[in-house]
């Protein structure tokens, strides 16, 4: 009894420390990722560029994340993801250096566009990574949980580039703001290292790094899409990503164009969106490992989303703020709620290939953050109105969850 007592204090002392280097690489990842973006203004006018063109930083990112998240299996199995993690930081590293120093002495944008694809080479790992070092360490009971606890790490990450950030670029330059940042970053890289010896007993480093990269299978790292339950749940993580990436990027103009709230007032109904959505995750990751299953909560969150979305339509001057504010909580439970318990049925479904699942999960998660923002702009500014775009998007999340419910369960 001792001994088995020792054995599982050991485990759960193990789950703890993944737990937290993990939601540590992925929130400082997701602030550096969004920086940029969060002082833009100040960015634009000292590199004399289109302060619009720092936005697509983000969508390149992403869009890099797409094949880094998909062909990071590969270099996990051979190196470790604790080795894995420290090339992460590393390039977050490279990107706050080359945005923050290098554009003082290269063109602007040409620095941002470099700062951009190497922050991308690494970003897409942050999700598998985590897979392959929380899911042998927890037990299956807690799985749903630990994930989506782990997944905090994205919107606290963004709340701190849009809290912190700017003001430290108030105080002492933008370049400062994200120079600042590698202290942080660094200690993490260090910590990555001291974990090593354990996550990465089991890497095979058998080739260079050139020759892996050549070796990378891309038809067998998508073969976990010929699973019927992955590839639909890839299509609701696709869709629901995207969405959530529309109520952020969208909700403060409309409430103050279509509500003519103040601007303030509306972007604390964005900042409670965010706060729902945060606070939700462990929930519904509790409630999925002990009532009922993910696929089940993924199901009522598309309707959630569904109706959700139509409500956002119809937006305007004579909505009460009290209405607003239930369609945030709703939007931000549903949409902004859903990745941990996405990653745990990757995960679950995934098996043996849990990893390269998880892999799929974020290049449809990524995608959906490029295209349906973009096709929702374009829609918006085509017809100079909101309604058709939303009910575009009630129609996804309705198919989704159409999709989830008339699959059978695994």
């Amino acid at each position: 009894m001792p001994d088995q007592e020792s054995s599982q204090n050991s485990g759960g002392r193990a789950m703890i420390i993944a737990l937290g280097l993990t939601l540590g690489l992925q929130t400082l990842a997701t602030m550096a990722a969004f920086s940029l973006a969060s002082m833009a203004p100040a960015v634009a006018l000292d590199l004399a560029i289109d302060g619009n063109l720092i936005g697509l930083f983000v969508a390149a990112v992403y869009g890099v994340g797409i094949l880094s998240a998909v062909g990071s299996v590969t270099f996990i199995r051979a190196y470790g993801p604790a080795r894995v993690g420290q090339f992460v930081m590393l390039s977050v590293l490279l990107m706050l250096l080359v945005s923050g120093a290098a554009t003082s002495v290269i063109d602007g944008l040409l620095g941002l566009a470099l700062a951009a694809l190497v922050m991308g080479a690494g970003y897409g790992a942050t999700a598998p990574i985590s897979t392959a070092v929380l899911v042998p360490r927890t037990p299956l009971q807690r799985r749903n949980l630990v994930l989506s606890i782990r997944q905090i790490g994205v919107p606290l990450g963004g709340v701190l580039a849009a809290l912190v950030v700017p003001v430290v670029a108030a105080a002492a330059g933008w370049r400062a703001a994200l120079l600042l940042q590698l202290l942080p970053v660094a200690i993490m890289m260090l910590a990555l290292g001291w974990v090593r010896a354990d996550w990465d007993a089991d890497a095979k480093q058998h080739r260079s790094l050139r020759g892996l990269w050549q070796s990378v299978g891309w038809r067998q790292l998508l073969a976990p899409l010929a699973n019927q339950a992955i590839a639909r749940l890839s299509f609701t993580s696709f869709c629901f990503t995207g969405i959530q990436l529309c109520f952020v990027a969208f909700l403060v103009v409309q409430l103050t164009n279509d509500r003519q709230l103040e601007l303030v007032t509306a972007a604390r109904f964005l900042a409670l969106y965010q706060i729902a959505g945060v606070v939700s995750r462990p929930i519904w990751g509790w409630l999925a490992d002990r009532l009922l299953s993910a696929r089940i909560i993924l199901i009522g969150q598309g309707l959630v989303i569904t109706f959700a979305t139509l409500a956002a339509g119809f937006i305007n001057p004579d909505w009460p703020l009290s209405a607003i504010t239930v369609l945030c909580i709703a939007a931000g439970i549903s949409a902004a709620g859903y990745t941990g318990i996405a990653y745990g049925e990757y995960a679950r479904l995934g098996g043996a290939r849990g990893t390269e699942a998880t892999a799929l999960g974020s290049a449809a998660m990524f995608a959906g953050v490029l295209v349906l923002p973009a096709v929702f702009s374009l829609i918006t500014a085509a017809t100079g109105d909101y309604l058709i775009a939303y009910i575009g998007l009630a129609a996804l999340a309705f198919i989704s969850a159409l999709s989830l419910a008339l699959s059978k369960p695994s």
